[in-house]
C-alpha cells in the first residue's frame, strides 16, 4: 500500500509581503488600521510603489461603490480607512444606541464648532462667541483627542487651540477647508461675539476660580 505525504505551504513571513497580490494585501492592512494610513505607509509596508498603491486605492474605493457595499473606502485626514455607507446609518446608529456609546453633549459640540472655525482659538474666546465659560468643555474635547494646544497668543499669553487630525478622521473630512461654509451664519455669530466680549473677560484658563457659570459635560 502507497503512502501519501500531504504537505501544507508554510504562511508567508514578513520577508515576502513583495510577493503578495496588492488589493487583497491592501484590504487586510486597512482592516487593523486604528487610523487613516497614508499612501506613503503602504507603500513602505507593503514594498510597492506609492503610485501603484494610490491606483489600487482608488480602484478599490470605485469596486465598492459600483457594488453598492455596507462599507465604503475614503480618503481622510491625509491618509484612507474604511467607513460604513451613510446610506447604512440607521443600522449603526441603533447598534451605537443599543451600546450606550458615550457621546459628545451639545455644549460640547458648539464649543469644538467654535473652535474648528475660528483656530487657533484662546478658551477666553469660545466663551466669548459663547457666552458661557468653556473650560470645563475643552478639557473634555482635550482628553478626546479632538483639540490640542497650537502656541500662546503674542499678546495675552493665553493657550491657543485647535483641531486635530483625528477630529478630520471623525468628520471624514480630508482638510479644514472641506467644512462647510459658516457665511451665512457670521453675522449672528459675530454679534452674539459682540455681545458677551465684554462680559466674560474672566473666562480664562489660567483663572480657574473666575466668576462665571460653567458647561458640565459629565
Amino acid at each position: 500500500m502507497s503512502e501519501t505525504t500531504e504537505t501544507t505551504a508554510a504562511p508567508a513571513g514578513p520577508g515576502d509581503v513583495a510577493g503578495l497580490e496588492l488589493r487583497p494585501a491592501l484590504e487586510a492592512v486597512l482592516m487593523v488600521v486604528d487610523e487613516p494610513a497614508t499612501e506613503e505607509h503602504l507603500a513602505r509596508i507593503l514594498e510597492r510603489p506609492r503610485r501603484q498603491i494610490a491606483d489600487a486605492l482608488r480602484a478599490l474605493a470605485g469596486e465598492y461603490t459600483v457594488q453598492g457595499r455596507g462599507f465604503e473606502l475614503r480618503q481622510v485626514a491625509g491618509g484612507w480607512r474604511f467607513y460604513t455607507r451613510a446610506a447604512y446609518a440607521p443600522a449603526v446608529e441603533r447598534l451605537v444606541l443599543d451600546g450606550q456609546t458615550a457621546r459628545l453633549t451639545q455644549a460640547a459640540l458648539e464649543t469644538l464648532a467654535v473652535v474648528a472655525y475660528r483656530q487657533p482659538v484662546s478658551r477666553s474666546r469660545v466663551s466669548a462667541v459663547r457666552g458661557v465659560n468653556c473650560d470645563g468643555v475643552m478639557r473634555t474635547l482635550l482628553q478626546r483627542g479632538l483639540v490640542e494646544e497650537a502656541g500662546a497668543e503674542p499678546e495675552t499669553g493665553a493657550i491657543l487651540y485647535r483641531t486635530t487630525n483625528y477630529f478630520l478622521e471623525r468628520m471624514g473630512l480630508r482638510g479644514l477647508d472641506e467644512l462647510p461654509e459658516l457665511a451665512p451664519f457670521l453675522p449672528e455669530a459675530e454679534a452674539i461675539e459682540a455681545e458677551t466680549q465684554e462680559g466674560v473677560p474672566s473666562f480664562d484658563p489660567d483663572a480657574p476660580d473666575a466668576p462665571g457659570a460653567e458647561d458640565a459635560d459629565d
